[in-house]
């Protein structure tokens, strides 16, 4: 199965056609509209979705082809932000993640990771799951967070419940030391940072027959800061 998780950095209406052109079976968009509202092409493009979002204007959403079936999993989110799981093909889990500030003074983007995964791990690990999405995190920033909750102790958490970075796994590279970007912030060049994830579950994914590749600035950056992540699972 191919997925792409993308940043749309917004306006995703304007954007669903060269995001298509990757022909996955199912794309995780970060700050797309909820396109219920939308009576252009994207609404009807749209028509195997689930989106979660404060705002019509900005959410995260799960899209999938024809031939995908996707349920919603009734996960509590605690108020958590933002998180989509849902149960793909009656076969495996979906998470898609876009963390953000949430107004917490203290559990901010990965910290609201961490919190959302101490309240699931146990279903995570039970069943065959995915999390993929923009992480707004890198071990570089580790030490702006409490150690118990930070970057690194979210990616030992995942480790712990046999679910492991595709992108790191494949690379052979240590987190906080990625030669790839997948964020360019203000699409600025110099300033790249690795935020976007993909973690598999590793009874779903074969990570000799598994593939990963990074959306290039020089293709991309005219559409959003963030490049796609397009990985195939087993």
């Amino acid at each position: 199965m191919k997925i792409v998780t993308w940043n749309c950095n917004g306006a995703f209406r304007n954007k669903f056609h060269q995001i298509v052109k990757l022909e996955a079976d199912i794309y995780v968009i970060q700050e797309c509209e909820n396109p219920e509202y939308s009576k252009g092409e994207y609404g009807k493009w749209a028509e195997n979705y689930l989106w979660v979002g404060e705002s019509k204007h900005k959410g995260l959403g799960i899209f999938a082809s024809s031939s995908v079936k996707i349920r919603h999993l009734n996960w509590e989110s605690n108020g958590l932000q933002l998180f989509l799981p849902v149960r793909v093909n009656s076969q495996f889990n979906l998470v898609g993640v876009w963390t953000k500030y949430a107004n917490s003074p203290t559990f901010r983007y990965i910290g609201q990771l961490w919190k959302y995964l101490e309240l699931h791990k146990g279903k995570m690990a039970a069943s065959h799951t995915l999390l993929c999405g923009d992480l707004n995190s890198n071990k570089i920033w580790d030490l702006n967070h409490d150690l118990r909750w930070n970057h690194s102790a979210v990616v030992r958490g995942l480790n712990a419940i046999n679910m492991v970075s595709l992108y790191h796994a494949l690379t052979g590279e240590e987190q906080g030391a990625e030669s790839v970007p997948t964020y360019y912030q203000q699409r600025n060049l110099r300033k790249p940072y690795h935020i976007d994830y993909a973690f598999p579950s590793k009874d779903i994914c074969n990570i000799q027959s598994a593939t990963l590749s990074v959306g290039r600035h020089t293709e991309w950056l005219e559409f959003s800061d963030h490049m796609p992540l397009t990985f195939t699972i087993t």
